[in-house]
């Protein structure tokens, strides 16, 4: 048996209606693609990029709270039509994430960064605490 096939990469603009279902007109027309895809057994791809440029434009245009925006996120995305990073979901479901420091950006850095078998290098103290992270420190010059 083969593996469906991947139809086509969403942009936020189109997650962002799936979210939202605003405007109306837009959010139909995004629902009603997503339906052809499932009814098809075709698979659509949400890119991690896409996926923090919602969960910032969520806040920032619509005045959601990260906690509402992270159980949006994480209720659309388990649709299987969608296709995503393998760390994402598992992400989305840590307790606490809208208050977890490191954040959800920071965290999903890190997720990419280890399932590329890499280190992550950063500034940033709160990342620090993740494993497989090393802080570089400013020295005073």
């Amino acid at each position: 048996m083969s593996s469906p096939e991947i139809r086509a990469a969403l942009d936020t603009s189109v997650v962002m209606r799936l979210l939202t279902g605003q405007p109306l007109h837009l959010a139909t027309i995004a629902r009603r693609y997503m339906a052809e895809a499932e009814q098809a057994g075709a698979k659509v791809f949400v890119s991690n990029l896409v996926v923090l440029e919602a969960y910032f434009a969520c806040q920032h245009h619509y005045g959601m709270a990260k906690d509402a925006v992270i159980t949006g996120l994480q209720q659309l995305l388990s649709m299987p039509t969608f296709v995503l990073h393998p760390q994402l979901l598992p992400l989305l479901a840590t307790e606490g994430l809208a208050t977890a420091k490191p954040g959800f950006l920071d965290r999903l850095i890190h997720a990419e960064a280890t399932t590329a078998h890499l280190p992550l290098v950063t500034f940033e103290k709160a990342a620090a605490r993740l494993p497989h992270t090393q802080l570089l420190k400013a020295k005073d010059c």
